[in-house]
């Protein structure tokens, strides 16, 4: 499906996010180009109650411990949802080393544009878009002037809207979403991606993996799941550049291939409990 697949998976951005800067470091030896931390407190415990979702305790201190450590990897914040104190949330994420940063949970293109103008080109900015009105607003979104990519967040789409699965990233709305966003200059990331032959997940991860080339998709977390229970003698580097691969592999798979593959996605998603 592309002219060149390998490069699809080497150049694909993957982002960790953690306070250790031992394990930063690995990571940039590994290959992963956005490294750093979570400070989203705001509303996240309440709105992700009961359920196996990533709350840190990551702090700005952390995140110039990651900044001092790292030699090339981009520098990754997510900072709270729009709130009265983000202009100040901005500043001191570019005070303290951030390269890269992520507004999550927010509404519309109003609050995407504040963003834009507290980050000022400072510093790559990203949105996460996880609420249903942002999805309905996906358009003039994508139009913001000063966003440089636009990720689909899964977790808070699956629990507001009601979603099993990831039906969302295999139905005709994932499609159009990311239509949009390319056809408007922005880059497209969504979800995060474990091993590919993790057989411990709910959902098979390897037909996960077939749907970022399917969507156009350049980027994606690293999930908590990457790093559980590896198998023996596994490294952060071999298990990057199997990801790589498996991206690849996919890339240079048929249409015909992909659109299986999602179709494998949706009956797995309709049949899960998740």
């Amino acid at each position: 499906m592309f002219s060149d697949p390998q490069s699809f998976g080497q150049d694909f951005q993957l982002t960790l996010l953690t306070a250790d800067p031992v394990v930063a470091v690995e990571g940039e030896r590994a290959g992963i180009q956005r490294i750093g931390v979570d400070i989203e407190r705001l509303g996240k415990a309440a709105r992700q109650a009961g359920h196996d979702t990533r709350l840190s305790g990551h702090t700005w201190n952390d995140l110039s411990e990651i900044a001092s450590a790292l030699r090339s990897s981009g520098i990754f914040i997510r900072l709270n949802p729009p709130h009265s104190g983000t202009a100040e949330e901005v500043e001191a994420a570019i005070e303290h080393g951030a390269t890269i940063l992520m507004l999550p949970h927010f509404h519309t293109e109003i609050e995407a544009a504040t963003f834009a103008r507290f980050v000022k080109g400072r510093a790559y900015a990203m949105l996460l878009v996880e609420t249903p009105r942002a999805i309905v607003r996906i358009q003039e979104i994508a139009e913001t002037k000063g966003i440089d990519e636009i990720m689909i967040g899964l977790n808070d789409l699956r629990l507001s809207m009601n979603l099993r699965g990831l039906e969302i990233v295999s139905s005709p709305l994932m499609s159009a979403i990311a239509r949009v966003v390319r056809d408007n200059g922005k880059k497209f990331s969504f979800g995060g991606l474990g091993r590919h032959d993790d057989a411990t997940l709910p959902l098979n991860p390897d037909i996960l993996y077939a749907q970022y080339p399917r969507l156009g998709a350049t980027g994606a977390w690293l999930s908590r799941s990457f790093f559980r229970n590896p198998p023996a003698d596994w490294t952060m580097e071999d298990g990057v550049k199997t990801l790589r691969e498996r991206l690849s592999f996919w890339a240079g798979r048929s249409e015909h291939d992909l659109i299986d593959a999602r179709d494998a996605l949706a009956l797995q998603s309709i049949r899960s409990e998740v």
